[in-house]
C-alpha cells in the first residue's frame, strides 16, 4: 500500500455523500449491511499525517537511512449496543450471541408504579462486538493514503454482559470501588456544567437517569471502558493490539476524550459524525429502548521501509 498522498478522488466523495444522506433516516433494523456502510464517514475518521519514521534499510553491500509518512486516524473497533429488552440487541444479526440465560433474564426500567412519577433506575444490557466494516474502512482510508490496522476482529464478541452477570446485574466488586463511592469521581459530564450524563462507575447495567439516551450513552461508556483496559473485574476479551515498529495502538477509553476515542451512533439514528459523550446535539429517543454507536478509536502508523526503525518525528 503506497504511502504517497493522494487527494480522494471524486467517486469516494460520492460514495460518502450517499451514506451520509442516507444517514439522516430515523429508526430502522441495523444490519450488518448498514452498519459496514457507516464507516465512509470522513468526519469519523479524521485522518492526518502527523509526522515522519526514518528506518535502517540494509543490502549485502550497503546500509541507508530510507522515510516513510506517519498518519494517524480513528477506526471503527466495535460496535457497542447498549438496549432494554435481554436477548434483543439492536443489531439483529448478531442476537444469537447473547440470548436469555438463567443468570440473565428479562430487563427494563425500576418503577414506582405511579404514572407521574420518573422510574427510579435505568437497566440496560450491552454487547460489543467487533465491527464488520474493517475492509471497507481500509479500502476508503487508502485512498487518502496509508491505512493503519486496527484492534478489532469483526464479529467477534467482546463483552456480552449476558455473560458478566455478577459483575452486570449485581455491581460485584466494582460497587466497592472508590471510583463508584467517590462523587465527581469518572463521571461523564459535570454538575457544574449541568450536563451529567451519569458515573462511569460501577460498570454494570444499572443506573438512575430519567433519559433514556443517555443512560444508554453511559452503559455504552462503561462497557467501552472494560474492553479498552486489561484485568478488569468483567468476563470479556481485551480489545488491545500490542505496539510495535511503526505502529502506535489504541489505549485505554477516558469520557469525554476524543483522543482516547469516539462514538458514531448507528440507531436509532444514523448519524454520519462522530461525537463523545456528553454532547449536545439532538437525542432521539428509541422506542423499544435500544441503541448502538460504533466506537471509533485512534491509531498511528507508518509504512515499513527497512529492517531497523530508527524512531519517528511528530510535526508540531
Amino acid at each position: 500500500m503506497s504511502c504517497l498522498l493522494t487527494p480522494p478522488t471524486r467517486r469516494v466523495r460520492s460514495a460518502v455523500a450517499a451514506v451520509l444522506f442516507s444517514g439522516a433516516a430515523s429508526a430502522f433494523a441495523l444490519n450488518t449491511a448498514t452498519i459496514t456502510s457507516s464507516v465512509l464517514s470522513v468526519d469519523c475518521l479524521e485522518y492526518r499525517v502527523v509526522g515522519i519514521c526514518y528506518w535502517l534499510h540494509c543490502t549485502w553491500t550497503s546500509c541507508s537511512v530510507r522515510t516513510s509518512v506517519k498518519v494517524r486516524h480513528y477506526i471503527p473497533d466495535a460496535v457497542v449496543s447498549s438496549y432494554s429488552n435481554t436477548g434483543e440487541n439492536p443489531w439483529t444479526d448478531v442476537r444469537a450471541m447473547s440470548p436469555p440465560n438463567d443468570s440473565a433474564q428479562a430487563g427494563g426500567d425500576g418503577t414506582t408504579n405511579h404514572d407521574n412519577e420518573n422510574n427510579l433506575a435505568k437497566f440496560k444490557n450491552a454487547d460489543v462486538i467487533g465491527h464488520p466494516g474493517g475492509y471497507v474502512l481500509s479500502q476508503f482510508a487508502s485512498r487518502t493514503g496509508y491505512a493503519c490496522e486496527g484492534a478489532g476482529t469483526a464479529f467477534m464478541p467482546y463483552l456480552l454482559s449476558t455473560l458478566d452477570t455478577l459483575a452486570w446485574r449485581n455491581n460485584i466488586p466494582e460497587k466497592y470501588y472508590p471510583e463508584a463511592r467517590t462523587p465527581g469521581m469518572r463521571e461523564i459530564g459535570s454538575r457544574a456544567g449541568a450536563n451529567l450524563w451519569g458515573n462511569v462507575y460501577p460498570r454494570g447495567g444499572f443506573l438512575h437517569q430519567s433519559d433514556d439516551y443517555m443512560s444508554a450513552a453511559v452503559v455504552a461508556q462503561r462497557a467501552g471502558d472494560i474492553v479498552t483496559r486489561s484485568n478488569q473485574a468483567h468476563v470479556y476479551q481485551s480489545l488491545l493490539a500490542d505496539a510495535k515498529d511503526g505502529y502506535w495502538p489504541a489505549g485505554a477509553l477516558k469520557e469525554s476524550d476524543a483522543s482516547t476515542g469516539k462514538w458514531q451512533e448507528l440507531t436509532p439514528t444514523l448519524a454520519n459524525t462522530c461525537a463523545v459523550f456528553p454532547h449536545s446535539d439532538t437525542r432521539e429517543q428509541a422506542e423499544q429502548g435500544d441503541y448502538a454507536w460504533a466506537l471509533w478509536r485512534p491509531y498511528a502508523c507508518c509504512e515499513r521501509k527497512g529492517q531497523i526503525f530508527l524512531g519517528s518525528v511528530d510535526f508540531p
